[in-house]
This record gives structure tokens, C-alpha cells and sequence, in this order.
């Protein structure tokens, strides 16, 4: 073992132990390291079949020599010379001075060879240095797995002998508790950080924000970022982005506001935090805010703000911004690509999303990852191409050896289901290599409900019940299946069910923003300020499409009422009132962005593809679902949504 190498004695280890001790690149290298003179003038570097300086038996370097090269090889991230310096170390006996083999676990740790690290480590006898322990938590926090950098930092505490965890202890330790999503260890760290002076230290307030943001508390996250008394912008960054990922966009706008309303300059960090929020609220106005500060920033030409930009424009629905930010990368790397791809999916330009997935294959030669075969299976999903998503599922596994998770069948389970091959899904469902999750049930509901399948459909729901016997929505999309059957009485079976568990449907609204303000909308709303212009523009525009020939279809009315009543509730839907205000409040040709929280009804999307037409703008509907591009009377989504 290890400590028998790293012995005291000065006798020579031979060469055989050596090589069972470390790589064989330690002892097969063309470049060997060359160490400058310790003071003087510099010497002629000596021919290259000559030994290396570190290696020759006389005159012995000393220890500080010793030392002074290895930092230079941690800096540089030159594993190979340490390798060779390791060796020398060994010969002369000094493999286990505290000190040296503290810089060689450095080195190994910082170089990804955390392996080797942890051999070394384990064969010390001296680890009283908290730099020792903290070097292999921050190599197992950063390159895995984050387990073992829970179990060092007990081994730590459980050391004694006057050890003590530091500033730069906690912060991957709590790196390594949110990748794993461990909040009681979290907690348990925290609770240890509140006793000690390290609990106002910046990146530590920051570890315990992005810990407990990454396990969902966001409120604790912000109690610790308010109770923090010196907030630096890496305080700030990290609890605008813990409510950026939690679903939470204002309160993250909100306090990048605040910010710089307390002098704190914003980095890029703060500005691709604030993005992203922009981009899951499709805030898009904010985000073009944020754009040209950034460019006025200076930080215009780096490739991680256009990243961001590119997401946030795909999102908002500028996908030809987006385009052009992406043809501005400097270097195009797989998060640009699946950004880019998911971006054309999302709003279903197959043929450009295909394209450029095979354009990432073959000329950039980017290897694909999970999420790109998500990005590109959804967009076959938008876009209706079943046999398309089958092949490049095959691809996926075949070609590409991906395991394929939840998100890939739910995408082929739906395009499936919306095709009709509902003998295909099922096959698909039943030889899943991974448990079937809301998402595949939900899928293959959606598509029962839109070919009429009714016994599917109960079964479909019965396993949504037992995954999530709380969500209304499930109950409420059979209810309406029923009702589409002409079943009324299963309908209203359904929906007492849903009554007697105390269930309620959620209310279906859509918003627009302009000029800053957020304007949202339910059905038969009455309470906007300008209601009646509202509705008054909503007439003009029914005067014109009953030109064209337009004949509301009240099927997406799902109750036993009388006719007349359905066109009524069909002529009231959140996103119609959204967009009549949007054309009384702009001028004529602005682009209009709408978002609603759940499916377009059928009845909507055909009333939208003609209002397009007669005022000839660009309409764009982000509902729960996907993107729908509304210009010159047709749709981007050609009618399969």
C-alpha cells in the first residue's frame, strides 16, 4: 500500500514499486520538466536527451526548490512534470513531507485525478492543514461524486487534532449538498456555519442561498440573503438566480432592481441570471433592457451572454433573433446548439431545427447529448412527424448509446397519441426502462382526447389519479372527453368527483405587457379599464371574419347549454380579450405576445390565424403547451398542436 512507499527511511524504493505506485505516464513522457535555477543567472538549457535537472542525483534541490515547482505545475495544470517530480519525490524519500504531498494532492485534485489524490491523501499521517481537506471536498464537489465530499467533510470533523472547517471548506460542501438535493445536510451545515465567523463571509451566504434555492426553499434562501450583512454582487447574483430557477421572475427582476438601487454594479452573472428570468416570464421588453446594458457594459462580445440572449429570444419569441445571436458565437459549444434547437422546436420550425441538429452532427461535429435528442424529439412532436421521432429515438439508443429518460418517451408517447397509434404508445409504455411518470400518462390522455378514445382515456386517468390524485386537470380533460362522446352524464359524474374531493379547475388566463405593465385576462373578463374598447374591437373584428365566412365552433364549450351561450363563452376566451386590447393599445404592424396558461381551444386558434390575416401583424401565443406563430392567416404549429 501507499504508506509503505511513503515511508520515513531514505532507502530507495526500486524501481518496480514505483511503477505500482503511480501511471505509467510517470515514467513514459517527451517533455520532461526543466527546473529554472534558484538564483543566478540562468543556465544554457541543457540538449534534450539530457536527464532533467529535478532528476539528477547531484546536487539534491532542497525542499523549497521541490516546492516551488510544484506550485508552478497546480497553476499551470501540468500533471505530467508533477508525475515525474512525484517520482523524484519518492526516490529521495520525501513523499511524505506534509508539506509536498499536500501540493501533489493539490495537483492530482486540480487536474481531475482525483483518484490518485485520494491515494496520496489516505497515505499522509499528518492532515492537521484544513488546505489538505479542503483540496479533495472541493475535487469531489466539483468532478464527483458529491457523496464523497459529504463523507470528507465528516471524516474532517471527526479528525479533530485542531482541524476546523473554514470560509473555503463550506462552500463546496454545500455545493455538493444541492447537486444531490440533501437539505438535511444542508441544514445541518448551516446550523454549524451559524456558530462560527464565517457565517457573514459572502461565499458562504452565497453557498447557503444556491443550496437552499437548489432544493426548493426559496424564503429560506432569502431570509439567509437578508440576514447577510455585507452583500457583494456574488450575494446578489446568487438570489436572483435562486428565484430565476424556482419559478419566480418578478421577485428576481425585482431585486436586480434593487441591486443597483444600492450601488452594487451588476457582472454578467447578474445580467444572464436576469435574463433567464426574463425568458421563462416572456418579458421581453425587459429583456431587450437587459441586452443593451449588457452591451453597454463592455460584455457584448462574450459567448455566455449570447447564450443567454439566445434562450431568452427563443422564449420570448424572436426565434430570428436568436438565429443571428447564435451565428455570432465565437465558439458554438452543445448548450448553444440545444438552445438554438429547442428554440426552433418549441415553435415548430421543424425544418430548421432538423436541419441544424444535422448540421451540428456533421460539420460541427458536436456530440448530441440527452437534451439535444429531447429538443429534437419535441420538435418531430410540434411538428406531427411520428415515423421522423421513431427513427431518431433508434438513433438516440443505436448510434448514440443514450439512455433514453422520462422526457424522451413522453415526447414519442405524445406524438404517438396524436397520431392516433395508440397500439405503438401503449407497446411504448409498457417496455419503458424507466417508471412512467404524469407526463407519459398526461400524453397519452392528450391524445385519447383528440381521437375520441374513451376507454383509453379512463385508464389513462386512473394512473394520473394515483401519481397525482391532487391535479385537477386530469379529472377536468376526461370530464371533457366525456363531453366531446356526447356522455354528459360521465361528464358530470367526473366533475362531482371532482367536487367531493375538494378540487377545483384552474381558471384559464392570458396577459400581455406593454410598455412595462403586465394586462391580464380571464374568460368574460369586464374589468380592464378599457373594457369596453375591448369588446368593442372584438365586434369589429367578428363583423369581418363572419365576412370571410368564419362560423364559431362551440366544441371546446364543454357543458350542456344551449347554443347561443356557447358562442357567448367562446367569444369571451382570455387570449381574444388579450389581443384586442394588445391592437387598440399599438400601432398598427407592432408584433403582439401573448401568453396563456393553458391549451389554445380550437375555436381560438382558427379566430387568431384570421385576425391575423385582417390587421396583418404577427400574433404569437405561448400556451402551456408550445409556441404558436399567427401571420398572414396561417400558423406555424399547421394546425397539430
Amino acid at each position: 500500500m501507499l504508506p509503505s512507499v511513503l515511508s520515513k527511511s531514505t532507502t530507495s524504493p526500486s524501481p518496480a514499486r514505483l511503477r505500482r505506485h503511480l501511471p505509467a505516464s510517470s515514467f513514459h513522457t517527451s517533455t520532461p520538466l526543466r527546473l529554472a535555477p534558484i538564483g543566478g543567472a540562468p543556465s544554457p538549457s541543457p540538449p534534450p536527451a539530457q536527464t532533467p535537472s529535478f532528476l539528477s542525483p547531484h546536487p539534491s534541490p532542497s525542499h523549497n526548490h521541490y516546492a516551488a515547482t510544484l506550485r508552478s505545475c497546480v497553476l499551470s495544470r501540468a500533471v505530467r512534470p508533477g508525475r515525474q517530480l512525484h517520482a523524484r519525490l519518492l526516490v529521495s524519500g520525501l513523499g511524505l513531507d506534509p508539506a509536498l504531498a499536500t501540493r501533489l494532492v493539490d495537483l492530482y485534485a486540480s487536474c481531475g485525478h482525483v483518484s490518485h489524490a485520494r491515494r496520496l491523501f489516505d497515505g499522509m499521517h499528518q492532515k492537521q492543514n484544513v488546505f489538505l481537506w479542503n483540496v479533495l471536498i472541493r475535487a469531489y464537489a466539483w468532478d464527483g461524486p458529491c457523496e464523497a465530499a459529504i463523507e470528507t467533510y465528516r471524516a474532517m470533523l471527526a479528525h479533530g487534532g485542531g482541524v476546523e472547517p473554514d470560509n473555503f471548506t463550506y462552500p463546496p460542501v454545500l455545493k455538493a449538498c444541492a447537486a444531490l438535493l440533501d437539505l438535511a445536510t444542508g441544514r445541518e451545515v448551516h446550523q454549524r456555519v451559524a456558530r462560527t465567523r464565517w457565517a457573514a463571509d459572502v461565499f458562504v451566504c452565497a453557498g447557503l442561498v444556491d443550496m437552499y434555492a437548489k432544493c426548493g426553499c426559496v424564503d429560506e434562501a432569502r431570509t439567509v440573503f437578508d440576514g447577510t450583512t455585507t452583500r457583494d454582487a456574488v450575494v446578489w447574483n446568487s438570489m436572483i438566480a435562486a428565484y430565476g430557477q424556482n419559478g419566480r421572475p418578478a421577485e428576481a427582476l425585482a431585486l436586480c432592481r434593487g441591486m443597483a438601487a444600492e450601488g452594487v454594479a451588476p457582472t454578467i452573472a447578474t445580467l444572464i441570471s436576469a435574463i433567464s428570468a426574463t425568458a421563462y416570464a416572456a418579458a421581453l421588453p425587459r429583456g431587450k433592457e437587459l441586452h443593451g446594458y449588457g452591451w453597454r457594459r463592455g460584455f457584448g462580445s462574450q459567448d455566455k451572454l449570447k447564450n443567454s440572449l439566445l434562450d431568452m429570444y427563443a422564449k420570448s419569441g424572436l426565434v430570428r433573433m436568436a438565429r443571428i445571436l447564435f451565428e455570432q458565437l465565437m465558439h458554438k459549444d452543445l448548450i448553444s446548439w440545444n438552445s438554438m434547437i429547442c428554440g426552433y422546436g418549441m415553435h415548430g420550425h421543424a425544418d430548421e431545427a432538423l436541419a441544424l441538429f444535422s448540421k451540428m452532427r456533421s460539420e460541427a461535429q458536436v456530440m448530441p447529448d440527452n437534451i439535444t435528442f429531447v429538443g429534437v424529439l419535441s420538435t418531430c412532436n410540434h411538428a406531427g412527424m411520428a415515423k421522423e421521432a421513431k427513427e431518431f429515438f433508434d438513433l438516440m439508443v443505436n448510434v448514440y448509446s443514450i439512455k433514453p429518460i422520462v422526457q424522451h418517451y413522453t415526447c414519442l408517447v405524445d406524438v404517438l397519441g396524436h397520431s392516433g397509434k395508440f397500439k405503438e404508445a401503449s407497446d411504448l409504455i409498457n417496455g419503458m426502462l424507466v417508471e412512467p411518470d404524469s407526463g407519459i400518462w398526461g400524453a397519452l390522455l392528450n391524445g385519447c382526447k383528440i381521437h375520441k378514445n374513451v376507454e383509453l382515456a379512463e385508464l389513462a386517468l386512473q394512473k394520473l389519479i394515483e401519481l397525482e390524485p391532487e391535479d385537477a386537470g386530469n379529472y377536468v380533460l376526461l370530464s371533457n372527453i366525456y363531453a366531446q362522446s356526447g356522455k354528459w352524464e360521465e361528464a358530470a359524474r367526473v366533475r362531482k368527483l371532482m367536487t367531493n374531493r375538494g378540487l377545483k379547475k384552474l381558471i384559464a388566463c392570458s396577459w400581455i405587457e406593454l410598455k412595462g405593465k403586465s394586462h391580464g385576462f380571464v374568460v368574460g373578463d369586464a374589468s380592464h379599464p378599457r373594457s369596453d374598447e375591448i369588446y368593442e374591437e372584438l365586434e369589429r373584428l367578428e363583423g369581418l371574419m363572419s365576412q370571410a365566412g368564419y362560423v364559431p365552433d362551440t366544441t371546446p364549450v364543454f357543458h350542456n347549454v344551449e347554443d347561443d351561450e356557447k358562442r357567448n363563452m367562446v367569444r369571451g376566451h382570455s387570449e381574444r380579450l388579450a389581443i384586442a386590447f394588445g391592437l387598440i393599445s399599438t400601432p398598427p404592424g407592432t408584433m403582439l405576445l401573448v401568453t396563456k396558461n393553458i391549451r389554445v381551444c380550437e375555436d381560438c386558434h382558427v379566430v387568431i390565424k384570421l385576425i391575423s390575416q385582417i390587421v396583418q401583424r404577427e400574433i404569437i401565443i405561448r400556451d402551456v403547451n408550445r409556441y404558436h406563430h399567427f401571420v398572414n392567416g396561417e400558423c406555424s404549429c399547421k394546425d397539430h398542436w
